[in-house]
C-alpha cells in the first residue's frame, strides 16, 4: 500500500502524494535550548524520525530533505543565562550539544539541515518585509506585528474562530496593538540582550516568524510535511501559517501537517510540582536509548501516551527477545507487514505485532533488517544489558557446575534430568537460552 497520512488541516487521512518525488521535503520544530529536553520533547524526536526513514526508504534517501531548527533566540534563554550568570551564547552551546547527545542516544538520524534561528535573521526581515508590503503586518511603537484581520482563513488549522482562539487565549495587550490577536514578528531589544539592526530599529525575532523564516529558507515557500507536537498547533504553527502564506500569496504553507498527541507520566501531567519531571538524560542514566524508543512507539503517534515504568520494562523484554531471534547481515529495510503498517499513518503498534510474529528463518532475516531500518542497535543494547545485569545469588561456579551437569543429561537424552536442572537454576532467577553455538545464561531482571 502507499503511504497515507492523517492531516491536521483536513483531519482526515489521505495519501500523501509529495510535490516533487524527487525533492521530498518534510520540516519538524526541533528544541528551544534553554534547558535540557524532557520526554515528551522525546515524542516527537522519536516518531518523525520513523518518518523520515520511511520517506528515505519510499522515495531513496537523497531525494528527501529533512529540517529540524534549533531556538537560539528567546525570551526564556534570555531569563535562565540570567539566573545562570552564564552568557547567552554559552547556554545555548551548551544546551544545543546536550540535546544532539540526548537524541544520538536514541537512535535518532540527525536532520539533513539543522537551521539555528539566529543564523537566518535576514531571511526574518525579509519575510516581515514582505507581510507589510501586502497589507498583513504593521509597526508600531518599535514593534512589527502581523495583523491577523486580514487573513480571513486564520484559524483554520486549528478549526476555531477568531473569537473562540481569542476567547482560549493569552492575549497580551498592549496599547500599539490594532487587534487583541496581532501578535509580534519583531520587537525591540534592550542594550544587554541580543539584538540585530533592522528597518525598526534594533532588536529581536517573535518566535513565530522563526519557523517561517528558516523552512522558506531550507524547504522553499511550499512543500510537503510539517510536524510537531499537539500543542503546537495553536498559536505557533497558525501563526506560521499565517505569516508563510501571506508574505507569499501561497493557499498552504505546507501539504500536511502532522500532530503527535501529549504525554503524561503513570496517568498525571508531567510537572515539576508533581515531582514527574524528567529529562531524556534522567532516563538514559536508567534506560538504554533503544528501550525508551520503542516504549515511545507502542502507542500510535496520535493518541496521547502513558509513559510508565511497565512499559519500559516490556519494551526492554521485547527488544530482549528480538535480538536474541535476529540473524545478522541482512539489509535494512523493512519486512512486508512492518512497511503496510508504518504506510498505514505510522500504524507502530501494528508494527510491533507484526515483529512480534516474525517466526523460523525467514523471520530471523527480516527482523533483523527491520530492527535496523528502525534505528535499533543490537550492540549497543547488548553492552547495556551486560553493564546493568544483576548479580547471581549464587556462586558462578556452581551455575557452571549445573549447566555441565545439564549438557551432559542432554547428550544422553536424558531430558527430565536437564529439565529439572533447568528449573533448579530458573528458581535461583537464572534463565538459560540454547542455541546451536551452545548454551548462555543470565540473571533474570
Amino acid at each position: 500500500m502507499s503511504l497515507v497520512l492523517h492531516n491536521t488541516l483536513t483531519r482526515s487521512k489521505a495519501p500523501f502524494v509529495p510535490l516533487d518525488a524527487t525533492n521530498v521535503r518534510l520540516y519538524a520544530c526541533g528544541p528551544t535550548v534553554y534547558d535540557r529536553a524532557h520526554i515528551g520533547n522525546a515524542r516527537p524526536i522519536i516518531v518523525f524520525d520513523v518518518l523520515f526513514r520511511l520517506l528515505r526508504h519510499l522515495y531513496n534517501a537523497k531525494n528527501v530533505t529533512y529540517v529540524r531548527n534549533i531556538t537560539d533566540v528567546d525570551d526564556k534563554i534570555n531569563a535562565r543565562a540570567a539566573e545562570r550568570g552564564i552568557s547567552i551564547r554559552d547556554l545555548t552551546e551548551d544546551t544545543a550539544s546536550a540535546f544532539r547527545a540526548d537524541v544520538d542516544a536514541l537512535g535518532v538520524l540527525r536532520p539533513s539541515v539543522e537551521p539555528r534561528a539566529t543564523e537566518h535573521i535576514a531571511e526574518m526581515i525579509a519575510l516581515i518585509e514582505k507581510l507589510i508590503a501586502r497589507g498583513h503586518a504593521y509597526a508600531a511603537d518599535g514593534h512589527v506585528l502581523f495583523d491577523v484581520p486580514s487573513m480571513p482563513a486564520y484559524g483554520r488549522l486549528a478549526n476555531r474562530t477568531l473569537d473562540e482562539m481569542e476567547a482560549g487565549a493569552r492575549v497580551e495587550v498592549a496599547p500599539y496593538k490594532r487587534d487583541a490577536m496581532d501578535f509580534v514578528l519583531w520587537k525591540p531589544s534592550e542594550p544587554d540582550l541580543p539584538g540585530w539592526d533592522s528597518p525598526w530599529g534594533r532588536g529581536r525575532p517573535g518566535w513565530h516568524i522563526e519557523c517561517s523564516a528558516m523552512s522558506w529558507k531550507h524547504l522553499g515557500e511550499v512543500f510537503d510535511i510539517h510536524a510537531g507536537g499537539i500543542d503546537l498547533v495553536f498559536p505557533h504553527h497558525e501563526n506560521e501559517i499565517a505569516q508563510s502564506c501571506c508574505a507569499f500569496g501561497n493557499d498552504v504553507m505546507a501539504n500536511v501537517w502532522l500532530h503527535n498527541g501529549f504525554l503524561q507520566v503513570e496517568g498525571e501531567k508531567m510537572s515539576k510540582s508533581l515531582g514527574n519531571f524528567t529529562t531524556i538524560r534522567d532516563l538514559l542514566n536508567d534506560w538504554q536509548g533503544d528501550v525508551i524508543r520503542l516504549a515511545m512507539l507502542s502507542t500510535h503517534y496520535r493518541q496521547p501516551i502513558n509513559w510508565s515504568l511497565k512499559s519500559l520494562q516490556d519494551s526492554e523484554k521485547a527488544l530482549a527477545g528480538w535480538f536474541d531471534m535476529a540473524g545478522e547481515g541482512a539489509e535494512p529495510r523493512p519486512a512486508p507487514g512492518v512497511l503496510d503498517a508504518l504506510n498505514d499513518d505510522l500504524n507502530t503498534p501494528k508494527m510491533i505485532a507484526e515483529m512480534h510474529a516474525m517466526k523460523g528463518a525467514a523471520g530471523k532475516k527480516s527482523l533483523a533488517g527491520t530492527l535496523d531500518f528502525l534505528g535499533f542497535r543490537a550492540g549497543e543494547f547488548a553492552d547495556w544489558r551486560a553493564a546493568t545485569a544483576p548479580e547471581p545469588n549464587i556462586p558462578v561456579a556452581e551455575i557452571e557446575a549445573l549447566l555441565a551437569q545439564r549438557l551432559d543429561a542432554r547428550r544422553t537424552k536424558n531430558w527430565a534430568a536437564a529439565d529439572v536442572i533447568r528449573e533448579k537454576l530458573s528458581a535461583h532467577g537464572i534463565a538459560i537460552k540454547d542455541s546451536p553455538d551452545g548454551t548462555t545464561w543470565e540473571v533474570m531482571r
